[in-house]
Order: C-alpha cells, then structure tokens, then sequence
C-alpha cells in the first residue's frame, strides 16, 4: 500500500506520556495492516503539564498524507488549542479535522478505520461510535 494517501491521527493530551502511551496501544490493537501514521502531541514545550499549539500542529504536519488529518483530545483546553488552530486556518494542514470521540476508545478506532485506508468522515464516524461502547 505504498504511496497510499491515509488518514493521520493527531493524539493531544495535557501529558506527553498519555499521548504516546495512548498512540502506542492504539498502534498495537490495529494489527499487522497498513502502517497508519500516528502523533502525540503532549504537553507543553518544557516537558510540563499543558498544551502546545507548536507541538500540535508540528504534530499535524508530521502525520499528512494528502487524506485528511484526525485530532483526538483529551480534556478541555486541548479542545480550545485545537479549535483555535484550526480557526487560524493556515497551522494545520488542509483537511484536519477536531473528532468529538473519547481519548482511548476513540484513538484506536480511528487508527484502526484508517488502517483499512478509509477516508476521514469513516474515521471520524467510527472513532465518534466509540461512545456508545458499553462496558457493563
């Protein structure tokens, strides 16, 4: 599947280490299928607490194949980073896209749709499904 254009997961959180752990589980559950181009964007700048708009949309960039990129966030203010980003119109890439999903739930099911070499409304829809998952 070289030279395919995928859909790239954008991961922010206000910790560094949760955004990598999560990019890493949600790799890991994809399986052996195409090799979906994943980022975390954690944390401020000096490794502290927070959210950087310089990391997300280095992040952002890092992750572009020409098929649209998916940002997953964790809390609050990450939402607002993302949204103002995207508001500015020319520090993400063309074609990114703020998912309203669930940080894990949705991380892997938008790395696993992308997998499969969907397009970004299949993996926005499946990582937003993951709300209605049910744990009892």
């Amino acid at each position: 599947m070289s030279g395919e254009k995928l859909v790239g997961i954008v991961l922010v959180s206000h910790s560094a280490e949760v955004a990598a752990s999560v990019a890493e589980l949600a790799r890991g559950l994809s399986g052996a299928g195409t090799s979906v181009p994943v980022a975390s964007a954690g944390g401020t700048e000096g490794g502290g607490l927070g959210t950087s708009s310089e990391l997300i949309a280095a992040a952002a960039a890092s992750v572009d194949r020409g098929a649209g990129v998916a940002v997953l966030t964790d809390l609050g203010s990450s939402v607002l980073t993302v949204k103002a980003l995207l508001a500015e119109g020319d520090e993400l890439p063309v074609g990114t896209r703020l998912v309203d999903a669930p940080f894990v739930e949705g991380a892997v099911a938008a790395v696993v749709t992308a997998s499969t070499g969907a397009d970004l409304d299949a993996v926005e829809a499946a990582a937003t499904e993951a709300y209605s998952y049910r744990k009892v």
